[in-house]
């Protein structure tokens, strides 16, 4: 069952929309703005979630900017020690950000307050359950979570100086959950503005190709348990009132107790199952207008393809996670978006392109502007891999056979292009189809699709929450190899990953590797691309010959991306096996490039 919840919950949610704003009014220091400061508002199991309302200074109904996370509502991203290198990056390209607003309401992956205010907004900005000054159980994503979401929606809908028009903005987690709660269609609901959030909490968060994304670890350890709620020992500093922020504090067993492991949860529910059904939004309720805004690099165009909003627009951005959606152009897009759909103005945003893309060259960026997506008049070409030379070419369908072996935790091996002798863009999804085999019953697959320039260095770029990554990266666990049709296209094939098929080994298996995001790269004159496979992480060596699209500067290296496997579900005896890709003959394995012709 999908995110489609409204019975069980709709009788409950009368009575607790029944309830007063019960103001604390706080001095906010910003003329011109009221900030009401941790105000209760009743869930529908009687459960108080405590939210923050910046709202403006004269009487009136305005319309409503919402958000719901994790991190502490008055937790400034200046002081805390999980933000420091967030907070460094975003004064370092914005050394300015803090003269157009005193900065004091900035938190991480939200919206400044003071910013909208200003123009005839209300901010609420709301701990989920268990976190900050909300109590109870912290469970991220969780459909009680999503619940509590669509109460406060309604609830700030209904409210005396609320215009009855509800918008949700934010990034990450507060774009993952505007998916999740437009599923349930609250009243009050007019617009979401998802800012490089996922859609599948299965593919896009848990598990990439079927491969525990353990990653996640360090986000709930460092960023989500300091600001649990009861969390006396917090290093999270209480920007409002001083001190914590936490509520009343709790025994350690009891903090045990209230908070559900997303990693250990994920690690028992290693198929896409009712575990990850219950948090996938149902797109076909996803109705009101939506701009989603993504990243070459993660997350997320799902939202836009999947949505059944009939007004929704797609950005495809390049950079980091954090520093583009506080830039000064992001802000006027958000303010036309929302002053379009939650004010009436008429503003010229339904003339908005549908499809806004960020196109990469080594040397900098380009926007273009379409009608679809895919992007109209796509060629959709066939790179086939060569093992006998370790080359890849389009045109050659009746190469001779041929086979690689490589250690399953080594190297892997690399497919390399001749020098493209004239500019070439791809633009769009793209594929992987492989013909493997292993000395084990199974054996992982880690794709990364890189850019070689003149010198042979590979060309890196800023990725979402990794300052070097390559062009894309794909993954599968082969023993999830099965594709459902019915759900695929030609260029985007469905892994269902409801079951393990082990492999016979020795034996030859075709396989599609699974990527989450597309790419965007034009190629100049003289570039190669390669095509690495390898049975672990991709990453950039501290000694790897790298340069930097934007800069060509050598930044850190480690892992690329928002995703790595060091995990023990990893044995080296079974992911450690010798390893081996067929091509030619009968076992035609290729790249899939999205070709974009310019005349």
């Amino acid at each position: 069952m999908r995110l489609t919840r409204i019975a069980p919950w709709i009788a409950a949610l009368h009575i607790a929309l029944a309830q007063p704003c019960l103001a604390k009014q706080v001095d906010s220091g910003v003329p011109g703005m009221i900030f009401d400061h941790d105000v209760p508002v009743a869930m529908t199991d009687g459960e108080q979630l405590r939210v923050n309302i910046y709202r403006p200074e004269k009487s009136g109904r305005y319309p409503v900017l919402m958000l719901m996370g994790p991190y502490g509502k008055d937790t400034s991203m200046a002081d805390a020690p999980a933000y420091k290198t967030s907070w460094a990056k975003l004064m370092a390209k914005y050394p300015d950000l803090c003269k157009e607003s005193s900065c004091r309401y900035l938190r991480f992956e939200a919206p400044d307050p003071e910013r909208w205010v200003a123009d005839g907004y209300i901010v609420i900005h709301a701990d989920v359950r268990g976190a900050g000054a909300s109590p109870g159980v912290l469970d991220p994503f969780s459909p009680r979570e999503t619940e509590d979401y669509a109460t406060l929606i309604t609830w700030a809908a209904r409210q005396a100086w609320s215009s009855g028009r509800v918008g949700l903005l934010g990034t990450s987690f507060h774009a993952i959950n505007q998916y999740q709660v437009a599923a349930l269609q609250p009243e009050g609901l007019a617009a979401i503005l998802p800012w490089e959030g996922a859609f599948d909490p299965y593919r896009e968060i848990a598990y990439y190709g079927g491969i525990l994304n353990v990653a996640w670890e360090f986000w709930w350890t460092h960023q989500v348990v300091p600001n649990q709620n009861g969390n006396a020992q917090t290093p999270l500093f209480d920007s409002i009132n001083g001190g914590t922020d936490t509520g009343v504090p709790l025994a350690a067993d009891a903090l045990q107790q209230n908070r559900v492991d997303p990693v250990e949860a994920f690690a028992q529910h290693p198929f896409d199952d009712a575990y990850y059904r219950e948090r996938t939004p149902d797109a076909s309720r996803i109705e009101v207008p939506l701009l989603d805004v993504a990243n070459w690099t993660d997350w997320s165009t799902a939202g836009y393809r999947f949505a059944a909003s009939k007004d929704k627009w797609l950005r495809i951005q390049t950079g980091d996670h954090l520093t583009p959606f506080y830039s000064d152009e992001a802000l006027a897009l958000q303010k036309r978006f929302f002053d379009h759909f939650l004010k009436g103005l008429d503003n010229g945003w339904e003339k908005e392109p549908r499809v806004a893309v960020q196109v990469r060259r080594p040397n900098g960026t380009v926007w273009r502007s379409a009608a679809a997506w895919p992007l109209p008049g796509t060629h959709w070409q066939r790179y086939y891999l060569d093992a006998a030379n370790a080359s890849m070419a389009p045109g050659l369908e009746h190469l001779a056979a041929a086979r690689k072996s490589y250690a399953g935790l080594g190297d892997g091996l690399t497919f390399t292009t001749q020098p493209f002798s004239e500019e070439t863009e791809f633009t769009g999804p793209i594929g992987v189809r492989l013909w493997v085999g292993s000395s084990t019953a199974d054996m992982d697959i880690f794709a990364a699709l890189r850019l070689i320039d003149p010198q042979g260095r590979d060309v890196t770029f800023v990725g979402n929450s990794d300052p070097n990554v390559p062009l894309d990266l794909g993954y599968l666990r082969v023993s999830h190899r099965a594709v459902d049709r019915t759900r695929s296209t030609p260029y985007e094939l469905f892994h269902p990953h409801v079951a393990s098929e082990p492999m016979t080994p020795g034996q030859l298996y075709p396989v599609d590797v699974e990527f989450t995001e597309p790419t965007s790269i034009v190629i100049p004159r003289g570039y190669r691309l390669a095509l690495t496979i390898q049975g672990q992480d991709f990453g950039y060596g501290p000694n790897a010959n790298i340069v930097h699209a934007d800069d060509y500067a050598l930044p850190d290296a480690h892992h690329s991306g928002l995703f790595f496997a060091a995990h023990p579900n990893r044995s080296a005896t079974l992911y450690g096996g010798t390893n081996t890709v067929a091509t030619g003959g009968e076992h035609r394995s290729y790249l899939l490039l999205p070709r974009i012709a310019h005349r």
